[in-house]
């Protein structure tokens, strides 16, 4: 699958979970939902996996954690906030960068119209 074929099948499970289960629960129950939902639709998902991060030849030890990694090529990060922060845009383009990807989609929601708040990020 292209990377445009996963997204959109993520954005479709996004909108199921959001219409289930609405908004202001916390990050994990969607993280859960939503993992669940794109199995359902025969994609492979990775859940709280770890970002490499390699300076000047050495691998850091570090706590970063990408929420969900889909078909091995793209990132899902989970936000439920009242206000989206520029700081989720950056920490998700450079876990993309990280990891060596093209895309990744950062969703909020804690949102009252859950299209605005999905956000595709491209490296």
């Amino acid at each position: 699958m292209t990377d445009n074929e996963i997204t959109y099948e993520i954005r479709g499970a996004i909108f199921d979970v959001y219409n289930e289960l609405g908004p202001g629960l916390l990050e994990s129950v969607y993280e859960e939902a939503l993992s669940f939902e794109i199995q359902k639709r025969g994609l492979t998902v990775e859940r709280q996996l770890d970002v490499p991060i390699i300076y000047k030849g050495n691998t850091l030890k570090s706590p970063l954690r990408v929420d969900l990694l889909v078909e091995k090529k793209v990132i899902v990060e989970i936000k439920s906030v009242e206000e989206m922060k520029g700081v989720f845009w950056k920490q998700t383009l450079t876990y993309i960068k990280l990891m060596n990807l093209h895309v990744g989609l950062l969703v909020n929601f804690s949102s009252n119209c859950i299209k605005e708040d999905i956000h595709r990020i491209v490296n």
